[in-house]
């Protein structure tokens, strides 16, 4: 296995050892020369390496960096807590450093109750709860250290948590209880650490990312967990470094090594015999495994035990030495290292990490020293270091050996090796990476062999469809099988999963394929280097041996393959022909029987062979070809089984002719075949067809009629003639979804209604496109997108459509730059009355009629660059979410409608209006400037902010974006995001009110924060980096959802308090109208006027 590690200094806790074994933590007038004193000589005379500081008699309370060093390069932490401990600042803030090595790296802390009672280090009573107030006392007036005593608190907590020592002075003798003490961790540090690496680069944030999914703070809880990844990755180097770091806090350990390779040596018997010996000293011969797990769960479902299981990988394996969590007792660590991702499924093991390759940095790290010895080395290396990393792409194995093999070698050297490399991989590399491959089924192998030759990279989608063409059945299952095993990854790329794999798992399939037969490339069974494949068509070398052909020129080379033609005879098993790139002397005079794909761009004739029979060809893609028609020559009835036709951006290409002997077609696509002027009607009568893709075929005017009842996806955007919609024959209930944009489509035929299937129509027309009313009949229509669309006449017998159906279920509409008029609204209300989400942005309508309350399913309105808008009289009861940018004629008095309390008190509400506004009375909390605070405790409180801006910039059109509020807890640099994700960024000129929320992660952070009854400031704030807005912000706390004694405006830590006889307020906000509205003429400030008001 190979290793990792970021820092060779650094990684000693996890590979050999510790400064010291033991760290104390004491307060000195206490027991430095008592107790403390007597154990720290007890340690040291049993040879315990003890660090014992006596720095807190110089005073202060900071801790030195030699001091934080000392205490993260201890390996047991011993807190004495006495009944003055937490009296001391010094104490306390070395006690959050110990809990801090605890939480991060594992590390084991034994706290000592030193006359002092658990419960009052725990809860902060007695003599602790005194101390705190002692501290608090002095902190009045600090927010920084108020989040310090905070920490200090949770540190006393979670010491008095941890299983320790209570000694009372009264009840027991000192040495003894000292003996008891050293004994105890004698016991821990004569356990040896682990071998881990010579140059262990890169563990120490992986073991971190382990141990934190592995919650060593939870002391009761078992678990599993499993570390899987390719190999090589370093799987079995991180689990010794997991075992080194979290060793100290079990009762016993067990480290079974290689339990595949073990297993089939010696048996499983053998390997519970093993654990039963390492972790009970049980010496027992099994004669088989069901002896063993009876007696493995009876001995240790009381036991505190960690248990690592390296490399397994058969479920047998984890069900005889690990088989469930009740086997181990309260607290037990089981870690399994796999290949096999699925294995920890089908175990029902949810904790895993997928080990990550060495990132850049960490590989020239690796690399340097492997194969220097040092970390610094000439610069004149750098180039060919860098090729090196490279090709290794992050495996640490492949660093190891590269860097060991080239290990005193010049730079002439290196690069020979590294061309070497290449060509063929190397041997050590290419055998354990193989244990996964020969592991596998044979058409597992045969999919893994295919992905690695010329599938990596490509859509999961075409990796199926093409797989499932060249073998004649789903290969799915094979795939997934792969991914679970980690010889691929499957990855979410820019709208679409897409397969990938290691480079050298790449080069290792590709290496397995080039030994079919070393010498003759045309006698293997598929070819993909362009360079093989020019000598096997040139040469006519080709054999029946030959399956597959991937043909994809480098972009520098313009290489033409000069053949005659026939060349492809010799390949009758040929299944899979692509040809992605390149130039052909000739076109193919032959083309094998056996294909079952075919696709080659550019390709180089106006026909198809006409001796071709291929009966099992499923997929043709013969794109950017020079067809001028399509109709193959007479051949098409030998094409029945074809599943796929492609002949996008086929520049010639006029006419469609007679498909209709292509029975089993499901998708056809023609995209962005400029000159195609004409499509045979057999187009629309294909009864398997289930995309149809005419996108982008500019000179098309019309469309044959449509029957197909399969169809699911038709494709009709950018077809910039077109005039007409094809009529549709008969009902289709399988199209869910149309999109036109940019066509010239000036009606929809009344046919249209068939599709009665139909969810989503997205329309962005021309400003000619006239809908018909029947569109609002469609019974599973739920969302209309028009854009720049004409709505129906009146004389479209609308009205009286209008009130004499159903109402209709369409949730979403948005109706954008449709020329909405003040008549069309209460017709449209009519439509709406189950509308959820309603946009009518962009229209010319002055009034949004008292008929909307009637919508009393929406909850989202958007009426943005309503230019017009004056008045809304209609306001639906359920509206949570109105949008009313950049619509200045907005009057005032209904924005003040707008901003009633009543509208807003139930909360979820988010508002943004234009112009700029006072602060309503309702909000109780309100500043001048870009930040307002309060103090909470308990819960964040369920909040409404209002925030009201213009930018003080001398044009008048100048508006600025500014950036979403932050709340920031306790001065922290890191604010949370206040999320008004509907709005996006805010503008100046707006007024927003909307309720404060956080993400699930910001939640999730803040519960850490929030300890009970302490008081936590925080402050919201809303800046731009370019301009000083001039910005007045308000909160108001929902009194129904907050208790209020959880809530302050003063600092509550402060003894001085506020005078509550304060009748004008001036020492606590400014006033509002001293600063807005000098001669009390008005409220809101439009732009229009702003800048005048500014003046004033």
């Amino acid at each position: 296995m190979a290793m990792l590690q970021s820092s060779i200094s650094s990684s000693s806790s996890f590979s050999y050892g510790f400064t010291y074994h033991v760290f104390l933590s004491f307060r000195g007038c206490d027991t430095r020369y008592g107790f403390t004193g007597n154990l720290y000589r007890a340690l040291c005379d049993k040879g315990i390496r003890t660090f014992m500081d006596d720095r807190e008699l110089q005073g202060g309370d900071e801790i030195t960096p030699s001091l934080f060093k000392a205490i993260k390069e201890s390996r047991i932490f011993i807190p004495v807590l006495s009944i003055n401990y937490a009296s001391s600042s010094f104490c306390l803030n070395e006690l959050v450093h110990i809990i801090h090595c605890f939480e991060e790296y594992g590390r084991l802390v034994l706290p000592i109750f030193y006359d002092v009672e658990p419960s009052h280090v725990r809860h902060q009573d007695g003599s602790y709860g005194k101390a705190l107030a002692e501290h608090i006392e002095r902190f009045q007036n600090s927010k920084d250290s108020i989040e310090r005593l905070q920490k200090w608190k949770t540190a006393l907590t979670q010491t008095a948590n941890f299983s320790g020592h209570h000694f009372n002075t009264r009840n027991g003798y000192e040495c003894e209880f000292i003996e008891k003490i050293v004994k105890y961790v004698s016991n821990k540090i004569n356990h040896v650490p682990l071998y881990v690496a010579d140059y262990p680069v890169g563990i120490e944030s992986r073991v971190l990312k382990v141990n934190s999914l592995l919650d060593v703070r939870s002391n009761g809880e078992v678990q599993m967990l499993g570390i899987y990844g390719i190999g090589g990755m370093g799987k079995t180097t991180l689990a010794r470094a997991v075992f080194n770091s979290i060793a100290d806090q079990f009762d016993d350990l067990c480290f079974l090594h290689d339990v595949r390779e073990n297993s089939a040596k010696y048996g499983l018997e053998h390997l519970q015999g093993k654990l039963l010996s390492k972790l009970v000293e049980l010496d027992i011969k099994l004669v088989d495994v069901n002896e063993g797990i009876p007696i493995i769960k009876q001995r240790l479902h009381r036991k505190k035990v960690l248990l690592i299981l390296d490399d397994v990988h058969e479920l047998k394996q984890l069900q005889v030495l690990a088989g469930g969590l009740d086997w181990f007792g309260p607290g037990s660590k089981v870690i399994i290292t796999t290949r096999d991702e699925q294995l920890l499924a089908g175990h029902g093991i949810e904790r895993a990490y997928e080990i990550d390759k060495l990132n850049e940095k960490e590989a020239l790290e690796l690399l340097r020293w492997n194969a220097f010895k040092n970390n610094k080395v000439n610069p004149n290396f750098d180039n060919v270091l860098h090729l090196a990393v490279t090709y290794a792409s992050g495996l640490p194995l492949a660093l190891e050996v590269v860097g060991s093999n080239l290990f005193g070698k010049n730079i002439g050297e290196w690069k020979s090796a590294l061309n070497q490399y290449e060509r063929i991989p190397i041997k050590k590399i290419q055998e354990i990476l193989k244990v996964s491959f020969d592991a596998l089924e044979e058409d597992e192998k045969n999919v893994f062999l295919d992905i690695s030759c010329f599938l990596e990279g490509c859509d999961l989608k075409e990796v199926e469809d093409i797989l499932h063409a060249h073998y004649g059945s789903c290969m799915k299952h094979q795939i997934r099988v792969l991914h679970e095993k980690s010889l691929i990854k499957i990855k979410w790329y820019q709208g679409n999963y897409v397969v990938t794999l290691h480079a050298l798992i790449e080069k290792m399939g590709k290496e397995i394929v080039r030994k079919e037969s070393p010498k003759e490339p045309g006698r293997r069974s598929r070819l993909w280097f362009h360079k093989d494949i020019i000598y096997v068509l040139e040469e006519n070398k080709g054999s029946s041996e030959i399956e597959i052909i991937y043909l994809e020129f480098p972009l520098c080379e313009k290489e033409v393959v000069d053949w005659k033609g026939d060349e492809l005879k010799k390949m009758q098993n040929l299944k899979t022909l692509i040809v992605k790139n390149g130039s052909f002397s000739k076109g193919p005079k032959h083309l094998p029987n056996s294909l079952r794909v075919l696709e080659w761009r550019k390709y180089p004739s106006r026909f198809v062979p006409s001796d071709i029979f291929p009966k099992k060809l499923s997929i043709c893609k013969l794109q950017q070809s020079d067809f001028t028609s399509f109709e193959l020559r007479g051949t098409i009835k030998r094409f029945v089984n074809m599943r796929e036709l492609n002949l996008d951006k086929c520049q010639y290409l006029t006419r469609i002719h007679d498909i209709s002997d292509l029975p089993n077609l499901e998708i056809f696509s023609f995209k962005n075949c400029k000159n195609l002027i004409e499509i045979h009607k057999s187009v629309g009568f294909l009864n398997k067809l289930e995309i149809l893709n005419a996108e982008g075929c500019s000179k098309l005017t019309s469309f044959p009629p449509l029957k197909s009842t399969s169809l699911q996806e038709l494709r009709l955007s950018y077809c910039e003639s077109l005039k007409t919609f094809p009529e549709i024959l008969g009902e289709m209930k399988n199209i869910t979804r149309i999109r036109l944009f940019d066509t010239s489509i000036e009606k929809l035929p009344v046919s249209f209604q068939k599709l009665t299937g139909l969810l989503n129509l997205i329309i962005i027309g021309n400003g000619m496109l006239r809908l018909p009313s029947s569109i609002f009949r469609m019974p599973a229509l739920s969302k209309i997108n028009f854009e720049d669309c004409l709505l129906p006449k009146k004389n479209d017998k609308l009205s009286s459509m209008v009130f004499t159906s159903r109402a209709v279920d369409i949730e979403y509409i948005e109706l954008i730059k449709c020329n909405l008029s003040d008549k069309f609204l209460p017709i449209l209300v009519m439509w709406s009355a189950n509308v959820k989400t309603l946009d009518l942005s962009g229209n010319n309508f002055t009034i949004l009629p008292e008929c909307m309350k009637d919508c009393r399913f929406l909850w989202f309105l958007k009426l943005d660059d309503c230019k017009c808008l004056r008045e809304i009289r209609g306001i639906p009861p359920n509206v949570k979410h109105l949008s009313a940018i950049r619509c200045k004629s907005l009057t005032s008095s209904c924005k003040h409608m707008l901003l009633n309390q009543d509208m807003h008190e139930a909360g979820q509400t988010m508002f943004c209006l234009p112009g700029f506004a006072r602060i309503p009375e309702w909000f109780e909390h309100q500043n001048m400037g870009h930040t307002i605070s309060f103090w909470f405790r308990n819960k964040l409180p369920s909040t409404a902010l209002f925030f009201s801006t213009k930018s003080v910039a001398t044009s008048r059109t100048n508006n600025f974006d500014i950036d979403i509020p932050t709340l920031i807890i306790n001065d922290n640099i890191n604010g949370f995001p206040v999320l008004m994700i509907d709005f996006g960024l805010m503008s100046t000129h707006h007024i927003y009110l909307c309720d404060m929320k956080l993400g699930f992660t910001q939640i999730h952070s803040m519960e850490k924060i929030i300890l009970e009854n302490e008081w936590i400031h925080a402050e919201v704030t809303c800046e731009h980096p370019k301009v000083e807005p001039l910005t007045e912000i308000g909160i108001h706390f929902f009194k129904q959802k907050n208790n209020m004694d959880d809530i302050q405006f003063t600092n509550p830590y402060e003894k001085i308090k506020l005078n509550d006889n304060d009748d004008d307020g001036d020492d606590v906000f400014y006033e509002v109208d001293d600063v807005l509205d000098d001669d009390n003429d008005g409220v809101f400030y439009d732009v229009d006027d702003e800048d005048d008001h500014h003046s004033q």
